[in-house]
């Protein structure tokens, strides 16, 4: 029996890259569970939609997902939804705010550095350096 974690990477990975006994194996748990087939395909679909960055097809996806008796995949559809145009917007842009992310750390880091020692010209300088 592969383990839980064997599974969830057949899943998630693309299937022309899972060996021919991983394939195999994976192909044998979906069969005996239809649930968890229902599940990876959705979750192949969604995976499609973010790397050809097509998200304009994401309400599709979702009424799909919601017809489906998958609870957590239903939850995870009802998270989007409530902020869809946020998504949509990620999924279909090609821009992002990936570059800027993670320095907000820095950023706390310097402020705690600087309480009450100076005012916010030198913090704004500190940070403007640190950039």
């Amino acid at each position: 029996m592969p383990s839980v974690r064997d599974v969830t990477s057949g899943i998630t990975r693309r299937p022309d890259r899972l060996r021919g006994e991983d394939a195999q194996q994976l192909k044998e748990v979906l069969a005996r569970v239809p649930v968890l087939a229902t599940t990876a395909e959705h979750v192949r679909a969604f995976a499609e939609l973010m790397n050809d960055r097509r998200g304009r097809e994401l309400k599709d996806w979702i009424t799909r997902v919601q017809q489906d008796e998958v609870p957590a995949l239903r939850g995870f559809a009802t998270g989007l939804l409530q902020d869809l145009d946020a998504v949509v917007a990620g999924l279909t842009l090609s821009y992002s705010s990936g570059a800027v992310e993670g320095h907000n750390n820095k950023i706390k880091m310097i402020k705690r550095q600087m309480f009450g020692r100076a005012g916010f010209d030198l913090l704004r300088k500190r940070v403007l350096l640190t950039a």
